[in-house]
């Protein structure tokens, strides 16, 4: 089955909880935490003391994805505050830095995961694939919430699935980036199996059945 990650990107900043409390009565499966530096991406969204916060206000599986620049630097903090996934960009930091990054976080017993910007191509992850628990592929440019979903993505999304299935069975294949109920078909198509959606949920009056039209897609 198809898991739903709800962005808190698109909820209402002022008052989480309660939309929080709406998608996870709804159905979805994990809540997804976009930490964005203004550096690696130029907008700023939130650090390790929301992530502390959600941590302690709902028992949600927490999505965490970095969007920040050498990322080594910080996985330790984000699994101490309560992250149960820890993702970061294959771009932001040096090779040894990856692999220090993703024994950081195994090492605090959580799962990782390893982003890709469009523009990036999918054989860069042939190094780490057997030590990950998640890939994200950005189907829009990191950093903003609301943007159009890029369809020529999709064959990157089909060769990461192979990847996946010859060489790590277990990672799952998430997607991030104009995910809804007409681009969430394509995607599943495609191979994903985890579907980030932000706008598509949050921004819905009702939520379960955003969240069932997009898994149903």
């Amino acid at each position: 089955m198809t898991k739903l990650s709800p962005s808190i990107l698109a909820a209402n900043f002022a008052d989480l909880l309660p939309d929080i409390n709406d998608v996870k009565a709804g159905g979805a499966d994990y809540l997804h935490v976009d930490v964005m530096d203004g550096l690696f991406v130029p907008n700023i969204s939130i650090g390790v003391p929301v992530v502390a916060s959600l941590h302690k206000a709902t028992d949600m599986f927490l999505d965490v994805h970095l969007m920040i620049d050498r990322p080594h630097r910080y996985v330790k903090a984000f699994c101490d505050a309560g992250a149960d996934l820890v993702t970061f960009h294959i771009e932001a930091d040096q090779p040894q830095d990856i692999y220090a990054a993703i024994k950081t976080v195994k090492d605090c017993g959580k799962k990782v995961g390893l982003v890709l910007k469009p523009q990036t191509p999918s054989e860069l992850l042939l190094p780490y694939i057997g030590l990950l628990d998640m890939v994200l592929i950005m189907t829009v440019e990191p950093g903003f919430g609301g943007q159009s979903f890029m369809e020529d993505q999709l064959p990157k999304i089909t060769a990461v699935r192979r990847m996946i299935d010859g060489l790590k069975p277990t990672c799952e294949l998430e997607v991030d980036g104009g995910v809804d109920s007409v681009t969430a078909k394509l995607c599943k198509e495609a191979g994903a199996n985890v579907l980030v959606a932000g706008s598509a949920v949050f921004k819905k009056p009702d939520r379960k059945a955003a969240i069932e039209a997009i898994r149903n897609a």
